[in-house]
């Protein structure tokens, strides 16, 4: 595996990560945020185990510029309707991008994408492919106001 180029611009990409649910399996989302972290974006962890609500009020407070979401137990679609109705009642528009990752099967990719997500990263992603991804979901989007 060819070493993943550092992030060069003023301000690192900063990434959450979270386990929504019952999935206890997080050794790729700690893989994934390594990965992250030694591309040069800045990375929250939040834990096993987090309520969807939980989850949006920590991405808003560190002022992330990505929210990914890892499952593994296949409980996807609950999950992301869920947080996207959390995040339909914030008093205030969200900045992030929201990505999802882990399992997933090929055919719930367009409704997740019709929900709002950004970007589908599934098990057999390679490391730099994810950095690429999450790069060019940052720099697509609309600035900071």
């Amino acid at each position: 595996m060819a070493p993943v180029q550092k992030e060069t611009v003023a301000e690192p990409i900063r990434v959450m990560l979270a386990k929504i649910g019952l999935d206890g399996h997080d050794r790729g989302v700690k893989v994934v945020a390594r990965t992250l972290r030694d591309a040069g974006m800045e990375v929250i962890y939040t834990g096993l185990h987090r309520k969807p609500d939980q989850v949006i009020e920590a991405a808003v407070q560190e002022d992330v510029d990505v929210l990914g979401v890892s499952l593994l137990s296949g409980a996807h679609m609950p999950i992301f309707t869920r947080l996207f109705e959390v995040l339909a009642d914030l008093p205030e528009p969200h900045r992030f991008v929201v990505v999802a990752g882990g399992v997933m099967p090929d055919e719930d990719e367009l409704e997740l994408k019709r929900m709002g997500v950004a970007g589908v990263l599934g098990q057999d992603t390679a490391p730099e492919t994810i950095v690429e991804e999450i790069r060019s979901l940052v720099h697509s989007r609309e600035p900071r106001s």
